[in-house]
């Protein structure tokens, strides 16, 4: 597998040098859980992560709870027998709990002690790795169901672990040499804040692009304390590719997660203008729409990377160029003019 180099920056302090893009392995989990994105093939979604591997792209973010562990499994299997100077990083998460009797509950939000480290073992195991490069708390521990609202709602339990004591389990794995580098998703700059007094925050995760821009002060906070941030969901599930229509999203698989979602229902109209304002831009790089949406989101200062899914080669393609797409300040603007006339999302408008 030969890789061509993109576009990179360095990881905070992790001494990572990554690429300005990573592979999301959210989409081909497959089906048979709650936030599944409807069946998959297995065999195509091991050759798009090796298709991105061998465009540059030299990270993949996955998580224990995507496709209950399958996420994890195909990923070891994509990547065995790779030479170690080949290899990607891999970043993965723990903290999402679920009922194996039960696959079709909503996970539970837990970073008990025993149970991280129970998890981490399970993910070293699928991913068939000694060590991993970057170990993510998904969302702040509840001790309650995932809510997927998108904006970290939802019930707190008495029985939830307080973050201090989360995050030393995670300071301790790193010390152990089981990961190499810690850090946070979905946790709010006061989170972020405890934690860092602890121990330093070396990534955060947050949700990311034109239509959500709720993590401004976040990516704000990484960057005063040298903190790596990689974006999720950039392309909002899939509406900031162009490749979205209303016909589309009606024919969506029942157990495709963003039937039910906001994004998909009562915000489609606004999300749907943003994605068609951006085609002007992209036809001005000789990008497509998702580039253009990408290097938006990479345009803000403090953010590393952006973690992008796809399902095919062909997917992969799609993206992959969006790191040498260099936004001018005239694009800026036009792109703050059509976010702001389509009335999707809410947060800053630009860079």
């Amino acid at each position: 597998m030969t890789s061509t180099p993109l576009p990179g920056a360095a990881l905070g302090s992790t001494g990572m040098h990554i690429s300005r893009l990573g592979f999301g392995s959210w989409a081909v989990a497959g089906s048979g859980w709650q936030f599944g994105w409807g069946a998959t093939d297995d065999a195509e979604s091991i050759a798009a992560i090796r298709h991105a591997v061998g465009s540059g792209v030299n990270w993949i973010d996955t998580a224990a709870v995507y496709g209950l562990g399958h996420a994890e499994e195909l990923i070891g299997k994509a990547l065995a027998g790779l030479p170690e100077t080949e290899r990607p990083y891999v970043f993965t998460k723990a903290g999402l709990v679920w009922d194996p009797a039960d696959p079709l509950a909503s996970p539970r939000r837990v970073m008990k002690p025993a149970s991280v480290r129970r998890e981490v073992e399970d993910s070293l195991r699928r991913l068939g790795t000694d060590h991993i490069d970057l170990y993510q708390v998904h969302w702040p521990d509840t001790g309650e169901s995932l809510e997927y609202a998108g904006d970290g709602s939802g019930a707190v339990s008495p029985d939830a672990t307080p973050l201090e004591e989360y995050w030393q389990v995670m300071a301790d794995l790193k010390a152990s040499g089981k990961v190499r580098a810690i850090g946070l998703s979905n946790h709010s700059p006061e989170q972020l804040e405890a934690a860092e007094r602890l121990a330093h925050v070396d990534v955060i995760q947050p949700p990311f692009s034109a239509v959500n821009r709720s993590a401004a002060e976040a990516i704000a906070w990484a960057r005063a304390h040298d903190t790596g941030v990689i974006v999720y969901s950039p392309l909002q599930s899939g509406l900031l590719t162009g490749a979205f229509s209303a016909a589309r999203v009606a024919a969506l698989p029942s157990d495709d997660w963003r039937t039910a979602h906001h994004d998909f229902t009562t915000g489609l109209p606004a999300n749907l203008r943003l994605a068609e304002g951006l085609r002007p831009v992209a036809a001005r790089h000789g990008a497509t729409v998702a580039e253009t949406a990408l290097a938006w989101a990479l345009a803000w200062p403090g953010i590393t990377g952006a973690i992008v899914g796809a399902r095919t080669a062909a997917q992969v393609d799609g993206w992959s160029g969006a790191g040498s797409v260099e936004l001018t300040p005239s694009d800026l603007d036009e792109i703050a003019a059509v976010i702001t006339a389509s009335g999707a999302g809410a947060g800053p408008v630009r860079p």
